[in-house]
């Protein structure tokens, strides 16, 4: 299957239909996070050859958009049915080249390919609308206007290294139903993960350049990509900083961006605790907490937050630490960078007087799930993302101490509220500033058709399949005037 994208262990990129080398045969070697050993090299592109590749993938935008959309829709299905197939070799390389736990990477490819299937039908459900002009004072239905969506030309997609089959697949899939081309740019660290669904999408019927890849160090060609003429639409996802930085440069083009998060679980007194704990711990640890959406701080009512802590550390002491190989649950982080700056975090909190309750055991990149109580506010960990198997539990003594400190961080992604009193629920959640609350639940992103969005420094823009339809498509309006 995937024979075509890898020849002596060094990947192409896919360029109008074909795997290539670049032809300045410059290269990025990749190592595991799980051993630091080599795993392959990717094409590192030049600027001429970006250029290049965004020609083509305008030029073959234009026959695209004409093609049905049952026959779009029908592509999609085939690529959710090839990832289906090869569900094993793409999941052996998330473990491999992103160290994902096996579950988890093989949850990934299995979703992914749940969300190819429902983009492609939500596409065949994209309608128009007619106005009367006589809704307007002043005006008769003699004015209507037609209201039809097109797509918007070439969409950038740069996805992250912690989901690089999702995070991609949630870009193309809603581009390419709508009628765009698009240009995929991975995370280097993640890249060939990426760059074998970009094979499935191909394999799948998707016309030559509809679907390109460029990968390179984001350094070196990073700027110069977000601020082509060529590029009609940026959809981002990974730290605030950078989209900030895209924001900024990219000038008036439309973007989504997904950034980062520093979700909050406010733990009421009435709370079920054992089930609290177990989602509490799941939502902080899962993917090694290298989530936006993981659960960064906990902020619990003083009388309950002794038992609340005890039965997180039974959840922790059940989760397996180790190489993803070996079946483990929490696995290296994705580099010694990210590990130095969890470390960096727990040990601020060490020096600030935090009480650790578990963790704080390092093993190169591996960090074990880490526990914190008597976090302060002066602590960074109560602050920053560590993006990372590191919780803080911050004691308050009432609802309106826990939505303050909530509300004074500079994200707002998701936060929970874990209470049995359904009005308690409401009061909180309508003062949240963030996109999402979750009630009872740790905060995740899925299902993917609802809507997923940040405010702050969290995001911009709404996703959620029928959302990042509707955002990669203009409403054009031609109005009828009936003489």
């Amino acid at each position: 299957m995937f024979e075509n994208i890898m020849k002596e262990n060094v990947y192409k990129f896919l360029y109008d239909g074909q795997w290539i080398n670049s032809k300045n045969g410059n290269l990025i070697e990749i190592f595991s996070p799980c051993n630091n050993l080599p795993i392959g090299k990717i094409q590192a592109l030049s600027k001429d050859e970006v250029d290049t590749v965004l020609t083509n993938s305008r030029a073959a935008q234009k026959a695209w958009a004409e093609v049905p959309l049952y026959e779009r829709a029908k592509i999609l299905h085939e690529a959710a049915n090839i990832l289906e197939e090869n569900l094993e070799p793409i999941s052996n390389m998330l473990q491999l080249e992103v160290s994902k736990d096996k579950a988890s990477s093989e949850s990934e490819v299995k979703r992914t390919a749940e969300f190819i299937r429902y983009t492609a039908d939500a596409g065949k459900n994209l309608e128009g609308k007619t106005l009367v002009g006589d809704t307007f004072p002043g005006f008769n239905k003699n004015k209507i206007s037609l209201i039809t969506r097109h797509p918007v030309g070439v969409v950038l997609a740069i996805s992250p290294f912690n989901y690089p089959i999702n995070l991609a697949a949630s870009k193309i899939a809603p581009a390419l139903i709508a009628g765009n081309s698009v240009v995929l740019k991975p995370a280097t660290q993640g890249a060939i993960s990426s760059l074998m669904l970009c094979e499935v999408f191909n394999k799948a019927g998707v016309p030559k350049g509809v679907l390109n890849s460029i990968t390179g160090k984001s350094s070196e060609i990073g700027d110069y990509l977000v601020t082509r003429d060529a590029i009609d639409f940026i959809n981002f996802t990974g730290s605030t900083e950078v989209g900030k930085h895209i924001a900024l440069i990219a000038g008036m083009v439309p973007m989504i961006m997904e950034l980062g998060g520093k979700d909050a679980a406010i733990v009421l007194s009435d709370a079920n605790i054992e089930n609290t704990a177990k989602s509490i711990v799941s939502g902080a640890f899962s993917n090694s907490g290298q989530r936006c959406t993981a659960v960064k701080r906990v902020l619990v009512m003083n009388d309950v937050a002794d038992k609340l802590i005890e039965s997180m550390v039974k959840e922790i002491s059940t989760l397996k630490v180790g190489l993803p190989q070996e079946g483990a649950y929490i696995t290296p982080l994705i580099d010694d960078k990210a590990a130095d700056y969890v470390q960096d975090l727990i040990n601020d909190a060490l020096a600030k007087g935090a009480k650790l309750i578990t963790g704080n055991k390092r093993v190169g990149n591996l960090i074990y799930p880490t526990l914190f109580d008597n976090v302060s506010l002066d602590m960074r960990v109560a602050w920053e993302e560590p993006f990372g198997p590191v919780l803080p539990v911050i004691r308050v003594s009432s609802i309106d101490e826990a939505i303050d400190i909530a509300n004074k961080s500079k994200y707002g992604l998701q936060s929970s509220v874990f209470t049995n009193n359904i009005n308690h629920a409401f009061i909180i959640s309508e003062k949240l500033e963030v996109g999402t609350v979750q009630i009872n639940n740790k905060p995740e992103r899925s299902p993917d058709h609802f809507p997923f969005l940040g405010i702050k420094s969290s995001g911009l823009g709404t996703q959620g399949i029928k959302y990042s339809i509707e955002a990669m498509t203009r409403p054009k309006v031609t109005v009828l005037n009936i003489q």
